[in-house]
């Protein structure tokens, strides 16, 4: 399962803070405009202005907070990484609740260990999902065993035939005279 690979770790912490600005930048400037939209003065020109002076002053904000975040995760992600030398849900869901408690350590030890709960179950739901999604597309690829019952395979060649007359094919017969 070569096709998703992700970058080395050095690269990933660089490459996660610059994913997680430009998500919070586009997600904050629309929440900030429609939030600016709305708490603007009447009028059209007036609820343009304010939604432009909203994303303006908030949109760098927001977008640097989630920076902070995915630089963090990433970080302690690939710290996981390299001291477990394994690659697995519980580096995310380890990191998830390690980035919430250090983040929010400034607020106090209640607030720091509130934190790092939510964040922790925050990612376990997230890496549950991954992985449930991942069991039931695998259960389409899975290839069917060969018919175990001669029966069976007739009329699957009998259908193959059937099928190929349906598109305006015609199987030829030879005449064999004996």
């Amino acid at each position: 399962m070569e096709e998703y690979s992700r970058e080395p770790c050095p690269y990933r912490i660089v490459d996660d803070s610059g994913g997680a600005f430009a998500m919070g930048c586009i997600g904050g400037g629309i929440f900030q405009a429609i939030k600016g939209f709305r708490n603007a003065p009447q009028g059209l020109s007036r609820r343009l202005v304010g939604s432009l002076a909203a994303v303006k002053s908030r949109s760098p904000v927001i977008a640097g907070n989630f920076a902070a975040w995915g630089g963090m995760f990433s970080t302690i992600d690939c710290t996981l990484v390299h001291f477990r030398k394994k690659e697995d849900p519980w580096n995310s869901i380890i990191s998830g609740a390690a980035t919430g408690g250090i983040l929010a350590a400034r607020n106090g030890l209640a607030s720091m260990a509130g934190s790092a709960i939510i964040g922790g179950i925050l990612l376990s739901l997230i890496e549950g999902v991954g992985i449930l999604l991942t069991r039931i597309s695998a259960e389409q690829f899975r290839n069917p065993g060969p018919p175990t019952d001669p029966h069976d395979a007739n009329i699957n060649m009998m259908d193959t035939d059937s099928s190929a007359s349906a598109f305006g094919f015609t199987t030829r017969t030879p005449n064999v005279n004996t």
